[in-house]
């Protein structure tokens, strides 16, 4: 990972992501029930975040392991769930030889441009037969934010590199396709949107900004951050803003695929 993917990762505030962003975890309890956990099953959950998915498959008797790259996220997730096992591990260099029955993953993916990488390593860290279930932003993820914050930082006169996206947001044929040539058969696709509401009324877009988006303002001033985050809510308020309520454009893909 270059040292700016690596900066910004150490930047996540675990504790506004429980506080504020709840919603991540809760929109996705049916997935959960994809990856149908038996007990005695091993059980890999990449990218855990702050824990609450990894305590839910736990609540069926499986035997789940949590990892994040984010020692912020891991650290909370043991706060909140003493009695897991948590762990800081990068996706794209997972240690692991066929030692999980099935391998979830919730909103992570789409952080790791590497994704061939990845996959790789979830299929060496699966079992023959494993199953991996997961879900994150597929094409067209919150186009209109993104569109907003280029519109406001050229506005500004500041730099629109497409390299301070820090997202991989790929097509169900482009990620299908991945999967088939590393060694899964591909069981279920789907691509769907999802308008997500914000928590915190008024200030749930800044919110998601400073949480999600913090890469594309590295470098700008206090004033001119302030300044850029209310263009952007300018430009979307006739959207997304409805009775005290922030939404995100989020458009979600979702997949099965079993280890060859």
């Amino acid at each position: 990972m270059d040292s700016t993917a690596a900066d910004f990762k150490n930047q996540w505030n675990a504790e506004l992501y429980d506080s504020k962003h709840s919603f991540i975890s809760e929109l996705v309890a049916n997935l959960v029930e994809l990856l149908s956990p038996k007990p005695g099953e091993c059980i890999l959950d990449l990218g855990c975040g702050t824990g609450h998915l990894t305590h839910k498959i736990a609540s069926s008797g499986a035997e789940v392991m949590g990892i994040d790259s984010a020692p912020t996220m891991i650290e909370q997730a043991r706060k909140n769930y003493p009695q897991l096992d948590f762990d800081v591990v990068d996706a794209i260099n997972l240690p692991y030889t066929e030692k999980f029955d099935s391998i979830f993953s919730n909103a992570a993916l789409h952080w790791i441009k590497e994704a061939e990488e990845v996959v790789v390593g979830i299929n060496k860290a699966l079992k023959p037969g494993g199953r991996f279930v997961a879900e994150f932003g597929g094409k067209g993820n919150v186009n209109a934010i993104v569109s907003a914050i280029y519109n406001a930082l050229q506005k500004a006169g500041y730099s629109t590199d497409t390299a301070l996206n820090p997202w991989y947001f790929p097509s169900i044929g482009e990620y299908g396709s991945l999967l088939e040539k590393h060694g899964f058969e591909l069981t279920y696709a789907t691509l769907f949107e999802r308008l997500t509401p914000l928590e915190d009324g008024e200030q749930g877009l800044q919110n998601w900004l400073k949480m999600f988006a913090n890469s594309f303002f590295n470098g700008l001033s206090t004033d001119a951050h302030i300044n850029t985050i209310i263009d952007i809510e300018n430009q979307l308020r006739p959207s997304f803003y409805k009775n005290n309520t922030w939404s995100a454009d989020y458009k979600r893909i979702r997949v099965i695929a079993v280890k060859l």
